[in-house]
C-alpha cells in the first residue's frame, strides 16, 4: 500500500504538469457549458423539451466529455508511453510492481473525471442558475460505473497498442465514436429512435446521468418507453467488468 500511495502520488504531480491533459479533460468541458450558455437560443425555453432551457438538458454532455477525455484518450497513451521507453519492464523488477503503475493510473484518472463532473456542477448551478443533480446518490452512481466502464476500454487500449502513437489514434476514434453513438454529439431529443436506442446502452451511460440530473430533462431524452435507471447502471457496471477482464488479459507489459 506504501508503494501504491507513493505512485499515486507521482502520477498525481505528473498529470498535474500535463497541460493539455488538464484543459482538455478537466477544465473543458465546464468552459464548453459557459460558451454554449452564451447563445441566446440555449437559454430559451421551449414546448418540446418540456419547458426547460436546452443548456438545462445537454448540462450532463459536459460532463461526459471530461469522462471519456481522460479515460481512454489521457490513461492509453501515458501507459502505452510506459511500455514504449521499457518503463514498466524495469518497475517489475523493483518493489513498486507495474500493476501499481496501473492502479495509480486509474486511481488519478478517476479523481481527476470528480474534479471534472464537480466543476462542471457547480459553476453550472453558480452561474447559468441549472439546479445541482436532483437525485445526487444515482448521480455518483452513474459517474462512478460510467467511469469504470470507460477505464475498462482503455485499457484494453492501452494493453495493445504498441506506441503512444497508436494509442492516441486508437483513442481519438473511441473518443468519437463513444461522443456520437453516446449521443453527446447531437441533442438526443433529435436523434433517430434507433440511435437514441444505442446510446443508452454505450458507456459512460450519458442518459443515466442525465435521468440523475434532472427527471424532466430525462424524460426529454429517454426513448419510447425508457429503461429503468439501475438497468442502465447494471449495464455500465457489465461492460467495466468485461472490458477490465479482457484488458487484464491482453495486457503486454513489454
Amino acid at each position: 500500500m506504501p508503494a501504491l500511495l507513493k505512485m499515486v502520488k507521482v502520477e498525481t504531480r505528473l498529470f498535474l504538469r500535463d497541460s493539455a491533459t488538464v484543459i482538455f479533460g478537466v477544465l473543458f468541458p465546464t468552459a464548453l457549458l459557459l460558451g454554449l450558455a452564451a447563445v441566446p437560443a440555449l437559454r430559451e425555453r421551449a414546448p418540446e423539451t418540456g419547458g426547460l432551457r436546452s443548456i438545462d438538458v445537454w448540462a450532463p454532455t459536459a460532463v461526459v466529455f471530461g469522462m471519456v477525455m481522460i479515460a481512454v484518450q489521457h490513461v492509453p497513451a501515458v501507459i502505452a508511453a510506459y511500455r514504449e521507453r521499457s518503463i514498466l519492464r524495469r518497475l517489475s523488477t523493483t518493489p513498486a510492481h507495474p500493476r501499481n503503475v496501473l492502479l495509480a493510473h486509474m486511481t488519478v484518472a478517476f479523481a481527476s473525471v470528480v474534479v471534472s463532473a464537480a466543476l462542471v456542477v457547480l459553476v453550472a448551478w453558480a452561474v447559468l442558475d441549472i439546479a445541482p443533480p436532483e437525485r445526487p446518490l444515482e448521480f455518483v452512481a452513474a459517474l462512478v460505473v460510467g467511469c469504470a466502464a470507460l477505464l475498462g476500454l482503455g485499457m484494453i487500449s492501452a494493453g495493445v497498442a504498441p506506441t503512444s502513437s497508436a494509442a492516441n489514434q486508437i483513442g481519438t476514434l473511441l473518443f468519437v465514436a463513444l461522443m456520437f453513438f453516446g449521443g453527446a454529439f447531437l441533442p438526443r431529443a433529435l436523434m433517430p429512435e434507433v440511435l437514441r436506442e444505442i446510446s443508452e446502452f454505450v458507456p459512460p451511460g450519458l442518459q443515466a446521468l442525465t435521468a440523475a440530473w434532472s427527471a424532466e430533462a430525462g424524460e426529454v431524452t429517454a426513448t419510447a418507453g425508457g429503461h429503468p435507471f439501475w438497468l442502465l447502471i447494471a449495464i455500465m457496471a457489465g461492460i467495466a467488468v468485461i472490458a477490465s477482464a479482457t484488458a487484464a488479459r491482453l495486457f503486454r507489459w513489454e
